[in-house]
Parts: C-alpha cells; sequence; structure tokens
C-alpha cells in the first residue's frame, strides 16, 4: 500500500490549493516544499509582500498629493522604511502561518525538503534529515516559475536587482530602471516612484503590458506617466556593469541603431518568468518538455507517464497565482474520482498599481484577428457618481460583446478598484451573460460599479449618465 494517494511538489498556490482539495475529498495527501515555509514565490517574494508596499506607498503618496484637495492638511511627511518592510514582512508571515494552520485542519502531510521524481508513484525528498522516499499513486508537480535572466545583465540583488530584491530594498534609491514593463515591473517600478525614486522603464516592445487590449494599455501609460514614471519604449538593455554606487547600462534600438547609455542606483530586471523545474529529475522519468521549458500535459493535466500530472505556472498558460488555484482544485477532484475543468475563457489578470487595470477574455485585438463581429460599450469613470466623490475619475469601462447574440466576450477596466469591479463580468461570463444581462442588473447608487452597468447600456447606445 501506498503511503499517500497523492504527493504535491511545490507548496505555492497551485500546490497548496491542491494539497487541501485533496485531503477534503477524503485523499491521503502530502506536500512537499523546499521552503521552510509555504506560499511558494506568491506569499514570500511576490503577490502579497508586492501587495503591501503597494498599499503603504499608496498612503504615502496619497499622504503627500491627495489629502489637500479633500480639506485634510498634514505637516512634513516622514518615511520609516524599517517599519514598513516590516509590516510588509508581517503579512507575509501571517499569511503563510495561515496555510500551515489550513494544513494541520485538513491532515495535509507537510515535507520540507527537495524533491526529486525516482519514477512514478515515487518521491525522494532531501531535507535536514537526510533522504526519505514517499510512494504514492499520483505525484503533482506544482512547482512554479522563477525569474527569466536576462543576457548581458547579472542579477546581484544589491544594485541589480529581481522582484525579490525590489521587495527588500533598505532605502529609496534615487533612481531606479525598470526592464520590462509588464505587470511586475509597473507594480514595482509604482512603489519606489511613489517614495521618491526616479523611475524609467525599459521595454523591448513598443507599447506597455502585453498581452492587454490596445486601448486600456495606452491609457495606462498615459496615467503612469502623469505620475511621474518614464517610458522608454522599443529598446532592449544588451549590458549591465556596475560602477562604484551605481549600475551603467547599455541600451539600444530594438529594431536596430545606436546606442545609448543609462545610469542608474538601481536597476529592476523584470523580463518574465520560466518554468522552475530543476533537480526534478524528469528526464530521466520521461516527463516532456516544450522547446521553452513547461512540462507537457493532456487535459487532465497528466504529463506523458501515467501517474505523474502538473498544474500552475510550470505548464505555462496565464502564469498567475488564481489560475494555479483552479488548476489544483480540478485536478484534486478528478484525482478523487469527480468531474472538473477551468474555464480558461474566464481566468481574470489584474494590475495593482493605481489606478488598478483589469481585463478578462477577449481583447478588441484578438476578436479583429479572428474575424468575430463584436460591439463595444465603454464608460468613463468622470462620469460616476462615486468616483467623483472620491477623486479617483481615471479610467474607464470597456465592454465588448458578441454583435449576433450579445454574449459578453471580454471586459477591460482601468480605474480604481478595478480588479474586483471585473469580477462582477467574470461571474457573468462564466454563466453565459450577455451584455443585456448586466445592463438590466440593478446596481446600487452611488457606487463606482454602476460603470460596469454603464458600459454595459453603452454596447446598444444606451447609456444613461453620459
Amino acid at each position: 500500500m501506498s503511503d499517500f494517494d497523492v504527493v504535491v511538489i511545490g507548496g505555492g498556490p497551485g500546490g497548496y490549493v491542491c494539497a487541501i482539495r485533496a485531503a477534503q475529498l477524503g485523499l491521503r495527501v502530502a506536500c512537499v516544499e523546499k521552503r521552510p515555509t509555504l506560499g511558494g514565490t506568491c506569499l514570500n517574494v511576490g503577490c502579497i509582500p508586492s501587495k503591501a508596499l503597494l498599499q503603504s506607498s499608496h498612503l504615502f503618496d496619497e499622504a503627500n498629493h491627495g489629502f489637500a484637495a479633500h480639506g485634510i492638511t498634514v505637516g512634513t511627511l516622514g518615511l520609516d522604511m524599517k517599519t514598513m518592510m516590516a509590516r510588509k514582512d508581517e503579512v507575509v508571515e501571517a499569511n503563510t502561518k495561515g496555510i500551515v494552520f489550513l494544513f494541520k485542519k485538513n491532515k495535509v502531510t507537510h515535507v520540507v525538503g527537495s524533491a526529486r521524481i525516482a519514477g512514478a508513484g515515487q518521491v525522494v525528498v532531501s531535507g535536514e534529515g537526510g533522504e526519505q522516499t514517499l510512494t504514492t499513486r499520483a505525484i503533482v508537480i506544482a512547482t512554479g516559475s522563477e525569474v527569466t535572466p536576462l543576457p548581458g545583465v547579472t542579477i546581484d540583488e544589491e544594485r541589480i536587482v529581481s522582484s525579490t530584491g525590489a521587495l527588500a530594498l533598505a532605502k529609496v534609491p534615487k533612481s531606479l530602471v525598470v526592464i520590462g514593463a509588464g505587470v511586475i515591473g509597473l507594480e514595482l517600478g509604482s512603489v519606489w516612484r511613489r517614495l521618491g525614486a526616479e523611475v524609467t522603464v525599459v521595454e523591448y516592445l513598443d507599447h506597455i503590458l502585453p498581452p492587454m487590449d490596445g486601448e486600456v494599455r495606452k491609457q495606462s501609460q498615459r496615467i503612469l506617466e502623469k505620475q511621474g514614471l518614464r517610458f522608454k519604449l522599443g529598446r532592449k538593455v544588451t549590458a549591465a556593469e556596475r560602477k562604484g554606487e551605481g549600475v551603467s547600462l547599455t541600451v539600444e534600438p530594438a529594431k536596430g541603431g545606436e546606442a545609448e547609455t543609462l545610469e542608474a542606483e538601481t536597476v529592476l530586471v523584470a523580463v518574465g518568468r520560466r518554468p522552475f523545474t530543476d533537480g526534478l529529475g524528469l528526464e530521466e522519468v520521461g516527463v516532456e518538455k516544450t522547446d521553452r521549458g513547461f512540462v507537457k500535459v493532456d487535459g487532465d493535466f497528466q504529463t506523458a507517464i501515467e501517474g505523474i500530472f502538473a498544474i500552475g505556472d510550470v505548464i505555462g498558460g496565464m502564469m498567475l497565482a488564481h489560475k494555479a488555484e483552479d488548476e489544483g482544485m480540478a485536478l484534486a477532484e478528478m484525482l478523487a474520482g469527480e468531474s472538473a475543468h477551468v474555464n480558461y475563457g474566464a481566468i481574470p489578470s489584474v494590475v495593482y498599481t493605481w489606478p488598478e487595470i483589469a481585463g478578462v477574455g477577449k481583447t478588441e485585438e484578438m476578436l479583429k484577428k479572428d474575424g468575430v463581429a463584436y460591439k463595444v460599450g465603454k464608460f468613463p469613470f468622470t462620469a460616476n457618481a462615486r468616483a467623483k466623490a472620491n477623486g479617483d475619475t481615471d479610467g474607464f469601462v470597456k465592454i465588448l460583446s458578441n454583435a449576433e447574440t450579445g454574449r459578453v466576450l471580454g471586459c477591460h477596466i482601468i480605474g480604481a478598484q478595478a480588479g474586483d469591479l471585473i469580477m462582477e463580468v467574470v461571474l457573468g461570463m462564466e454563466f453565459g451573460a450577455s451584455s443585456e444581462d448586466i445592463a438590466r442588473t440593478c446596481h446600487a447608487h452611488p457606487q463606482l460599479g454602476e460603470a460596469v452597468k454603464e458600459a454595459a447600456l453603452a454596447v446598444n447606445k444606451r447609456t444613461i449618465h453620459m
């Protein structure tokens, strides 16, 4: 008899959710994690600490620049980086300890150490106490992703940092160059800009935030530029050299041309993430990977080897914590003999700058490329009463619907609390809602959510407040 029914390798969002759900369904489950704390990149050095710093820096920026408009006067503001970072660490600790509690509650065996798959049904774990072999009916690879390196730029986590280092700077740098205008680069660039750094973002493409809706990208860049971020688009960084207390970067046009030099106190490399599979022994057991290193799986998350499964960032697609969670839950239910699926067409993406940026489903660019006839409904927050009262009128809600059926195909929002507002449309899409369904749903007044209703009304040119 096997020790376990399921052994999950990786304690991040995909792994720990899979483990908990499988245990809820009566399976004997172990979760192997090499970190001493659970939660993976997301809780330890990703989503959670970055949001803690985004919140702290947003409050600091509001006190500096936003309070006066509300009739609130404050004296000279101070910045206590030690306390801010300590608060961030406390938030991380509370979340990681929460998973420990959930494992105990659901009787999931937590094994600390590095895992290697010795064959179907066998996982060898190396830890402080030596090696142990876990036997199991099913193995789930949920090892996530790691920072993608940039040729010519060596990360030292001192002057040239990854997202991990950017979350733990001891002081605000005078100047920061962010390489990459994706979610991570813009969020962390926003943190340090609010706290006083001069921030320049260098991006290889000619636009920010791929693959967001084009109209949203343009508006986002305009707003972020107003906040003080500078952008160098269509540029590539080919070299970085430590010089004294700073870094000298060589930057060239992406399409060729004369190079220029940028000087910065700190450089953040945020060009993306790649699957993490080092040391798992996948090649030895015959697990296949794509040419980009992602683990290949079928529609039931099974690899080429029976009994070995994979979920989350390591299999590619949208590299998001909540996508990994949904895959983990679905796989756990399949392993317990139930049916489950993940609707990849209704997974939201959120950028936690201010204002927030959120999207779900198809963009206009996608629909045009696919030749789909569609209608657009758009409503600006400048026409929303609650946004006016709050003083947060930047941005808009945009809904895309099928021209014939009215079914919602996508929604894109830039504005305050966009990440929460998008969920109304995500739920609607999950149930096959039309724009008319949303338009005829009563929304509380005055609320930011009324902008979603008005955008739905706008699909058929029926807006009331614009």
